[in-house]
């Protein structure tokens, strides 16, 4: 019989260090039979390099680790698996060319003869799949499935090799809504079944809904447990940052009338990095004084598309206009030119490490007056304004003469959207402005998406996040392999039509 007090996994004094830098501080954390246990926290905070060293890919410099009461030294995944964990990574460790049924045995031994030993692997996936609820064709390639297939082919595998202890790292962060509530549904069967589960997740919504209890970590270090349904989503912000954060960003009705098309897409086809068509005769406008988001799990043509409309990837055909001035295949400073500011979705295309914080942040001016003249630039105006940008937007650095590639990556957003936001552009491109900073820089950056709405720029919010486009938005594009599959208003959204449009279903 269970004794459902004893944990099953207890972590003692976790400390790890990377260099100079502590990923964790002293932790402590404790796993009891049964439960889901939702590990929180901000990008950073340390949650998936101690999950890590419980599953055997790091080895901690202190502490401890207990499986069911006895001391153990994890040195390697393959050591966990022998004693019943399994982790599901937020990238899939998969072979795309191969079927299910050949990455679920991948790595085992199947007996002197392959043909039988495979074929009685596919006869126990075939029963795991029906136990569990997780509905994949074990002949299918890798390539052929959906995001949430290729999910539940990582669950089939730790489940395969017999784990009753179950890592699941920020695994809806690549789902739609409807693939959220089918791995819910999942989780909960698996419960069922006798497996425990930690749940690593930096959202809120998640933590309260799936778990029984959480644990909130934030710079290495335990913050809290707590039970779920004893706390809330403010106190668990509140721990995750360290300050009350509000969740809802007022976005006033736009005024219906004197607004121009600041940017029109006419029909626009794009080329992705494999040779298909990535983006599939898409168009759409963004007015002055409005926001319009664009929804869509990630891959689905939202890089490709921003990367054509700041010049960055060649149009093969259509149009696009900013201000009535047609940029189709202009360079990228042709496009700045022109009032165009672009948060890009990957830091290393926002700043130059090897440069100082002020020179990021001149990045685009430095030749104009006030800051140049006559080829000469004025460093001391230039230092001035960037010390004003660092402080004004809270800025974590040791000096505004320090190299970018200093900064936190959270720190890294934040010095981008300074500099494009205070450019005053007239259209600004931002592709998931608030990955990766925490709850209150996060608030922060969406306030200034709307006080540049206020003053009538025109924004394209590219976001994975339903909530954030739902809230800032006052138009809502959805995309899937490349097309967009319906338009709505802010007030006609809600979670399910966004999520099915995701999906693929017609809008």
């Amino acid at each position: 019989m269970i004794d459902h007090h004893i944990p099953v996994v207890r972590l003692v004094n976790i400390t790890k260090s990377f260099g100079d830098v502590i990923a964790d501080d002293g932790v402590n954390f404790e796993l009891l039979p049964g439960e889901i246990h939702g590990l929180l926290g901000e990008n950073g905070a340390g949650k998936t390099t101690l999950m890590n060293i419980l599953y055997g890919l790091h080895q901690p410099d202190a502490g401890e680790i207990l499986i069911r009461g006895e001391v153990h030294q994890v040195s390697s995944p393959h050591k966990a698996i022998e004693l019943g964990i399994g982790m599901v990574h937020q990238h899939f460790m998969q072979v795309a060319t191969m079927s299910v049924i050949d990455n679920i045995i991948l790595g085992l031994k199947v007996g002197s003869d392959f043909k039988l030993g495979r074929d009685a692997a596919r006869k126990r996936l075939l029963e795991l799949c029906k136990l569990y609820g997780l509905n994949v064709d074990p002949d299918a390639f890798i390539w052929q499935l959906s995001i949430g297939d290729r999910q539940r082919v990582e669950i089939l595998k730790a489940l395969y090799r017999d784990v009753n202890i179950l890592i699941l790292d920020e695994p809806t962060s690549v789902l739609t809504p409807q693939e959220t509530t089918e791995l819910f549904y999942t989780i909960r069967k698996l419960v069922d079944a006798g497996l425990s589960v930690i749940f690593i997740t930096h959202k809120l919504e998640e933590a309260t809904s799936i778990t029984n209890r959480v644990t909130v970590m934030r710079d290495g270090k335990v913050v809290a447990t707590k039970e779920t349904k004893k706390t809330s989503k403010p106190e668990l912000a509140y721990l995750m940052v360290g300050r009350e954060v509000l969740f809802r960003t007022k976005v006033e009705t736009r005024e219906k009338n004197s607004h121009r098309d600041v940017l029109r897409v006419s029909n626009l086809k794009v080329k992705g990095d494999r040779g298909n068509i990535a983006v599939q005769g898409v168009s759409f406008t963004v007015q002055s004084g409005e926001i319009v988001g664009i929804a869509g799990v990630d891959g689905n043509g939202q890089s490709e598309l921003t990367q054509a409309l700041t010049g960055l990837r060649e149009v093969l055909s259509g149009n696009f206009w900013v201000d009535d001035v047609e940029l189709t295949n202009a360079s990228p400073y042709k496009v700045i030119q022109h009032g165009v500011g672009h948060i890009p979705e990957d830091l290393a295309d926002g700043i130059v490490s090897d440069l100082t914080l002020v020179e990021n942040l001149m990045l685009n001016r430095h030749y104009k007056p006030p800051y140049s003249k006559n080829g000469w630039m004025n460093e001391r105006i230039m230092e001035s304004e960037a010390r004003e940008l660092i402080h004004q937007h809270d800025i974590r650095t040791s000096g505004a003469l320090a190299k970018a590639g200093t900064l936190s990556g959270g720190n890294k957003q934040k010095l981008i959207v300074a500099r494009e936001i205070s450019r005053n552009p007239i259209l600004l491109i931002a592709v998931h402005p608030t990955r990766g900073v925490d709850i209150g820089a996060e608030e922060y950056i969406r306030n200034l998406l709307v006080q540049m709405r206020n003053r009538r720029g025109a924004v394209l919010l590219v976001s994975t996040k339903l909530d954030e486009i739902m809230d800032l938005s006052d138009r809502i594009l959805v995309m899937e392999k490349g097309r967009i599959m319906g338009e709505m208003m802010r007030e006609e959204a809600n979670i399910e039509k966004i999520g099915l449009l995701m999906a693929g279903a017609e809008g």
